[in-house]
């Protein structure tokens, strides 16, 4: 159970520093809200469904 935690908590690491670079980028392009909005809306659903993950996972590791 220690390794899907481990593995979750880094893929919840993963997708904030991809979000945190790349959801600014999309704002600073000139068309990229209009082009990559289900993507940034995709990220951020993945990114909640993880944190939710976390937490649980948390509960049967501690």
């Amino acid at each position: 159970m220690t390794i899907i935690f481990q593995l979750t908590l880094f893929a919840l690491i993963a997708v904030s520093f991809l979000l945190v670079i790349g959801v600014p980028v999309v704002f600073a392009s000139p068309s990229g809200w209009t082009e990559n909005k289900g993507t940034v809306f995709s990220g951020v659903g993945i990114w909640f469904l993880l944190v939710f993950a976390v937490g649980i996972l948390n509960s049967f590791v501690i």
